[in-house]
């Protein structure tokens, strides 16, 4: 399961098929430096994004 305190890194190494839902979200992550250190939470709040839908889309996309 993934939380707002994951990296985005953790995400894209373990996870390599939720970078699909990131680039929905519009976060092109994997050409991201920051990418390695920055949390879920973090990468929202600096883009302007809802945290927690973020992580309902990362979570559900596991049933996808």
């Amino acid at each position: 399961m993934i939380t707002k305190d994951i990296t985005i890194g953790k995400i894209i190494k373990h996870y390599p098929e939720k970078l699909e839902v990131l680039m929905e979200f519009g976060l092109y992550c994997n050409d991201c430096l920051s990418a390695k250190f920055e949390s879920v939470e973090k990468a929202a709040a600096v883009h302007g994004l809802d945290v927690e839908e973020l992580i309902y889309q990362l979570n559900l996309s596991e049933e996808r």
